[in-house]
């Protein structure tokens, strides 16, 4: 049974809890817990959202007798998760998430305050987004023989991927594959150093990477990825640099910063295909085959992960997972 984590249970409303843990007793992936105030209490898994209805205790998709989230469960649960001195996460509020223990993510909207062009604070809170999050090991093994070539080396390598179709987690088991070494693949583990700037990837709770990251991992967390390149190549000395959702022209030029320095990269961005990416004017330079060698192409065709295909760009070559 996939049970959700006692600290998820420990973090919401008693009166949702008690929800949770009826809906806990079906065998179910969650990924989402989705709370509004005045609007149904939704749950996906499998990309898919299920209302829990009053009457049978369970969940259904059809929106019947559905128990609507009060303003109350959104208060008392966001105090819980702030362990009742909000003030304390304020850093993270301001950015629109906080990060439990476990590594688990909840997305945060209200009333924003800005002071001179800046998010201050988040007050009125009306939504909180649960994202659940979980290690998959070893969900890497089909890709890792396009990524390492040599015992000490790997590709430069790029993830296109549609959302909620797995990339967090692949990209989560790649790094502790990297980072520890595998002896099955010839590969001894070399020094990376991991941008995570919505803390999705360590998951990191005060400071502490709840993801298995490997034992040559350094992490900074919640910075942007530009200043974060800069800032690791001047401390770490890192043999790869590790990010997520590349999406801009300031990022795209320090990723070509990194790689003038002499270090390794993988990153993802949000895309469907190769084309996709080409098409978009801020994205193409991502597919220079001086900047990257192999372009990994997931969906969730069988379910979140699915790898379609790879391509590398040197050689201009097709290569097929399933």
């Amino acid at each position: 049974m996939k049970k959700l984590s006692e600290e998820i249970l420990n973090s919401v409303s008693p009166n949702l809890r008690e929800k949770i843990i009826n809906i806990q007793k079906n065998d179910l992936n969650i990924e989402e817990i989705r709370l509004r105030t005045q609007k149904p209490l939704i749950v996906n898994f499998n990309n898919k959202d299920y209302f829990y209805n009053n009457s049978s205790k369970c969940l259904d998709n059809k929106n019947t007798d559905p128990y609507i989230v009060t303003r109350e469960d959104i208060d008392t649960t966001f105090q819980l998760m702030c362990k009742y001195s909000i003030h304390s996460f304020i850093d993270d509020i301001k950015k629109g998430f906080i990060t439990l223990k476990g590594g688990h993510r909840v997305g945060i909207v209200g009333k924003v305050i800005i002071e001179d062009g800046q998010v201050k604070n988040i007050k009125h809170i009306s939504s909180l987004n649960i994202r659940v999050s979980r290690e998959v090991k070893n969900c890497s093994e089909k890709v890792l023989n396009h990524i390492i070539k040599g015992p000490r080396e790997v590709n430069n390598t790029l993830i296109i991927s549609p959302p909620q179709c797995g990339k967090t987690t692949l990209l989560r088991d790649i790094v502790r594959n990297i980072s520890t070494g595998n002896k099955e693949k010839g590969f001894d583990g070399i020094k990376v150093a991991l941008i995570d700037e919505r803390n999705e990837i360590a998951g990191s709770y005060l400071g502490v990477p709840q993801m298995d990251i490997g034992i040559r991992t350094d992490v900074i967390e919640t910075c942007p990825k530009d200043i974060g390149i800069t800032m690791l190549l001047r401390a770490m000395s890192p043999n790869l640099i590790v990010t997520d959702e590349i999406g801009s022209e300031k990022e795209i030029k320090a990723l070509y910063t990194a790689l003038n320095g002499g270090v390794s990269l993988i990153t993802t961005v949000h895309g469907d295909s190769i084309e996709d990416i080409r098409e978009r004017k801020e994205l193409s330079k991502l597919l220079d085959k001086e900047l990257f060698k192999k372009v990994i192409i997931l969906s969730a065709k069988k379910g979140p992960g699915t790898v379609e295909k790879i391509y590398d760009l040197e050689e201009k070559r097709w290569y097929f997972a399933n």
